[in-house]
């Protein structure tokens, strides 16, 4: 028998943005599949805060960038749920060097664009297909929701980490093409393009983004929270945004608005 509520696949939702993500899906009722590479034993906590919040949770082991590792993660959800209402592309890296275009290396451009961008873009394909099946069986009141989380990296330059940047702008047409190809099908599918968000993948650089921040880099002059990306994310996959499929909703304090 199918789950009664509706279910949530959060990619990298053991902790940074994924985790604000999922607590917020979880508060919101639903139930969640949380995927990420660590031991079940390492995001134990994690799960158990989700628990805590209301959700039925599954953790699922794999790397989104693994072919073979897509489709399990799904038969699994099938197996444990029944159903599939919200999938978000959470899940990515930062370059291992934050080095220089002319530096830069193609193992690590290969590395980002495959986490970041390939494996998002083809568990899309299988979510998508899979959601096809639903709306098919469930008739025309049925809705489905694709969250992807780039980074407002997607559209501003840092020659440090031309890879990540790539990435992130693959995402954002991604995004595009995906709404365009499956709004008839009543799946919905939004971008959420965060700034400064204060997490393990900004730890390293947190004295650089004080500095910014401090200076004016931000409208609202603080860093971002992934309970803030997280307070997004539950609009859209709870449908409270209709009529808006392949728009973007920029989590930056008011970074990108541009300013004299």
């Amino acid at each position: 028998m199918a789950n009664e509520k509706k279910v949530a696949l959060v990619t990298g939702g053991s902790r940074g943005i994924g985790l604000g993500i999922a607590l917020s899906l979880a508060r919101g009722g639903f139930d969640l599949a949380i995927n990420g590479r660590r031991e079940a034993a390492d995001v134990a906590d994690a799960l158990q805060n989700l628990k805590s919040a209301g959700a039925k949770t599954l953790y699922l082991r794999a790397d989104v960038a693994d072919r073979n590792a897509r489709p399990k993660m799904l038969e699994d959800i099938q197996r444990e749920f029944g159903r599939l209402d919200v999938l978000v592309n959470n899940a990515g890296v930062a370059p291992d060097v934050r080095a220089d275009l002319l530096d830069a290396t193609e193992e690590s451009f290969d590395r980002l664009i495959s986490i970041n961008l390939k494996g998002p873009y083809f568990l899309t394909q299988a979510v998508a297909q899979w959601m096809i099946r639903q709306a098919n069986a469930h008739g025309p009141g049925w809705r489905g929701c694709i969250i992807n989380i780039s980074s407002v990296s997607a559209t501003v330059a840092s020659v440090n980490r031309g890879d990540y940047c790539i990435s992130k702008a693959g995402i954002a047409m991604a995004s595009q093409l995906w709404a365009a190809r499956l709004a008839e099908f009543g799946i919905d599918v939004y971008e959420i393009r965060p700034g400064i968000i204060a997490t393990d993948m900004t730890a390293g650089v947190s004295e650089k983004y004080d500095r910014l921040i401090a200076g004016g880099l931000t409208i609202e002059n603080r860093w971002g929270t992934p309970e803030d990306v997280g307070s997004a994310a539950v609009v859209l996959a709870k449908g409270d945004l209709p009529y808006a499929t392949g728009q973007v909703l920029h989590i930056d304090g008011g970074m990108t608005v541009a300013r004299l």
